[in-house]
């Protein structure tokens, strides 16, 4: 007894509650988790507040966070993550603790700091690794890769990368006597743009002990080092690259060098717009595992915005999944496995969740690409809105109630039942996080008629979860998409004039992301209304890449004006209507050289029908007359929506921000266009780089004889009247940002608005 009570006494008091007082009661991951959004000289001042405080606010992941969240350029690494900030701060040299040692005190332990710690030192050379149960193929077919594989399951693929030179100069040694001094990207769960000198990375790779290590993850390898683009060849498999046809630098990212050590890889993800993927592995050993689409793993979570559809994925990293999660997992719920091996080569369908991790130091390259198999999911993805980007990922639990039943009722969907356990697994792991609701509201039971409806990875059931009144010319634009909305039009236009063999898939595709079928009926409705050639199937595709859908048509052009909503679209018409009948009272010479108007009106959608109004600007037609936009004394005017009201609407929108911004650009159901006469010849942008210095000069010259010409014509008269609602005093910018008031009286009317806008939209930006 004596024993015991001695032992018992030499046992350290807890100083946690002391330590940290109030924020005692904080678990200490959360802590943590507060700490990361300090500054690093903020969080050098807390350290000295308590003993338990030091401890938390000297661990490295800390200070690798806060380093990675202020650097930004070329990073080199000083051997532990606090002497690496010290150096980014460029601090006096006796403010460096290189020669003092740690404290350590008794009475504070953590299983969340212990847990973390394992992670950062753990060696997986002793773990037990199979080879999986992803199919191993070799010397495989084209054809029997399409029937077999292509858009369904994953597989390991050997003999693709046997005559690479890469297979044995892409080594690390190799790599470092070549490019030593050449920058790469980093790949971190950080906004700041890293890169470090090859020399560097592999500095650090030798010592460092990350949980998370950084990874060389380099999307610009080929333009940095063009020589080891002509190391590898993209296999004949995957050869197929819709992406081809769009110029090198406007396409998405598509090709990456992968180099990371032990410990690094990349957390659960499903590849950019659903694209697919072939990696192939030079050197060392990767462990891959995989879900089907809309299969979530354990401890992931997705968020997708409802206003842009952005979507978010809360996932741990690669290796915390592989120690915390995956031995959680029953059998029947594992993900489908393998261990890639040096020189084989792993396909990832489209829609497919993956993550890897490196079981020891690795080099790999990788490429995404869109081919007739998964083009249409591809043009799914870039559709507007968001349920649809929800369902792809994370099947039927991206839905709510009403979304559900019209599910139910449709007749594509399977009667087999989901089982009752993957329903409840998958619970606690999706949630749509939507801005005027806390997260999470929605999520907090299954319905059980859930499990009746069947989630299917095919194109003609998830097209159902479009919704149909978001526009693509309209709606905001997600910025987590790989591509941007003029890239999408300009890629789509191309594939259709450059590969008209394809023209049915692309029309398909072009229906899913520019909801081209509904345009091309509303075309055909103008054509018929105005007696003139209806459309061709060669002709059905908006072209170029304009925000307003434009269709060349035998000897004319329908434009229909999207851009903005129905308030900026009816201006947009307007004010070119007056422009055109200032040219005709003018009879300017620039009238010879922009096509003529042959009609132009209204069309939109009544009991159900199309209906067309014709307008020539002048006027406020009965169809928007209820608008609460229209002009108070709109009938004093001659074009109530001409080039004075569309600036008092540009003075208006100046001074709102982006999201107020979306109120403007509601889709409708009314829609501005115009018919003009067909110009003969080509784009400029088609003849730019093959126009002789001789036919530049004398085009440039034809230029400015038409700028002359439009600077002669009468600027529209302002009748003050109409703006009688704005501001008496109008702010004028100094040379030094300063704003001073003056008097409307010193400035000519027309000026005011010009200057007006300018100021609204400044202030509006230093705001944000």
């Amino acid at each position: 007894m004596e024993a015991e009570y001695s032992a018992a006494q030499c046992v350290p008091k807890d100083r946690r509650p002391d330590a940290l007082g109030d924020l005692r009661v904080l678990p200490d991951e959360i802590i943590c988790a507060i700490l990361v959004n300090l500054t690093p000289r903020d969080v050098a001042r807390l350290s000295c507040v308590s003993s338990v405080m030091y401890i938390l606010c000297n661990e490295e992941p800390l200070w690798m966070s806060l380093c990675l969240s202020n650097v930004n350029g070329q990073l080199q690494y000083q051997g532990s993550w606090k002497k690496t900030m010290l150096n980014q701060l460029h601090l006096p040299n006796l403010y460096h603790e290189t020669c003092v040692t740690p404290m350590h005190f008794q009475g504070f332990s953590s299983l969340f700091l212990l847990r973390r710690h394992y992670r950062c030192h753990t060696t997986l050379a002793g773990f037990s690794f199979d080879s999986g149960n992803v199919e191993r193929k070799n010397d495989i077919s084209l054809e029997e890769f399409g029937q077999e594989y292509d858009g369904k399951k994953p597989v390991l693929l050997s003999g693709l990368a046997d005559t690479w030179p890469a297979r044995n100069t892409w080594t690390i040694d190799q790599l470092l006597l070549k490019y030593g001094d050449t920058p790469f990207k980093i790949s971190q769960r950080s906004a700041q743009k890293i890169s470090m000198k090859f020399k560097d990375y592999v500095s650090y790779m030798q010592i460092q002990h990350d949980e998370d290590p950084l990874y060389i993850f380099d999307e610009k390898f080929g333009e940095v080092s063009p020589s080891l683009l002509k190391e590898y060849t993209v296999p004949h498999l995957f050869q197929e690259d819709f992406f081809d046809v769009i110029d090198r630098d406007k396409r998405p990212a598509y090709r990456w060098l992968i180099i990371g050590p032990e410990r690094s890889g990349a957390s659960w993800h499903v590849d950019p717009a659903l694209t697919s993927a072939w990696n192939t592995l030079l050197c060392g050993r990767k462990r891959w595992a995989l879900y089907p689409p809309g299969k979530v793993p354990l401890g992931v979570t997705v968020h997708v915005n409802d206003e842009d559809g952005d979507v978010n994925i809360e996932t741990p990293s690669s290796l915390q999944w592989w120690l915390d999660f995956y031995p959680l997992l029953a059998d029947e719920d594992k993900p489908i496995e393998c261990t890639q091996l040096p020189g084989e080569t792993i396909f990832v369908p489209s829609g497919w969740w993956h993550c890897v991790l490196n079981l020891e130091t690795t080099i790999a390259v990788t490429q995404n690409f869109v081919n007739s198999r998964n083009f249409e999911f591809v043009c799914l993805d870039l559709a507007p809105g968001y349920q649809h980007k929800g369902v792809c990922r994370a099947g039927l639990l991206a839905l709510d109630e009403g979304s559900l039943e019209n599910v139910r009722k449709s007749s594509l969907l399977n009667e087999e039942r989901m089982s009752r356990s993957d329903l409840t697994r998958k619970e606690k792991r999706i949630k749509m996080c939507e801005p005027s609701e806390k997260p999470f509201q929605n999520w907090t039971f299954i319905d059980q008629n859930l499990w009746d409806v069947e989630f299917s990875y095919d194109i003609n059931f998830l097209e159902m979860f479009l919704e149909k009144e978001r526009d693509h010319y309209s709606s905001l634009w997600c910025s987590s998409n790989c591509i941007g909305q003029r890239e999408l039009r300009e890629w789509l236009w191309k594939l259709w004039t450059e590969k008209p063999e394809m023209r049915e898939k692309t029309w398909k595709g072009a229906c899913l992301a520019l909801n081209a079928g509904k345009w091309f009926e509303r075309a055909r409705e103008i054509c018929t209304f105005h007696g003139l050639s209806i459309p061709t199937d060669d002709e059905k595709l908006p072209v170029g890449t304009g925000s307003n859908p434009v269709y060349l048509i035998g000897d004319h052009v329908v434009k229909l004006y999207v851009e903005g909503g129905l308030e900026a679209s009816v201006h947009a018409l307007g004010s070119e209507m007056e422009f055109y009948s200032l040219l005709c009272k003018a009879d300017s010479r620039l009238k010879n050289h922009i096509p003529g108007i042959l009609a132009s009106g209204i069309l939109f959608v009544e009991d159900g029908k199309y209906k067309i109004v014709p307008w020539d600007g002048r006027g406020v037609p009965d169809v928007i007359a209820n608008c609460d936009w229209i002009p108070e004394n709109s009938s004093a005017v001659d074009f109530p929506f001409g080039i004075w009201s569309k600036k008092y609407f540009d003075y208006k929108k100046a001074g709102i921000s982006i999201n107020e911004s979306i109120n403007f650009a509601k889709c409708s159901k009314v829609w501005p266009y115009i018919v003009t006469k067909r110009c003969k010849g080509k784009i400029f942008a088609e003849i730019r780089d093959t126009l002789s210095w001789e036919d530049a000069l004398n085009l440039a010259s034809f230029l400015g004889e038409q700028m002359r010409s439009l600077h002669l014509l009468p600027f529209p008269s302002l009748n003050a009247s109409s703006f009688a609602d704005t501001e008496k005093k109008t702010e004028c910018p100094y040379v030094n940002g300063f704003m001073e008031t003056v008097s409307n009286k010193k400035i000519p009317a027309e000026w005011e608005f010009f200057i007006r806008t300018l100021s609204r939209g400044r202030r509006m930006s230093l705001s944000v």
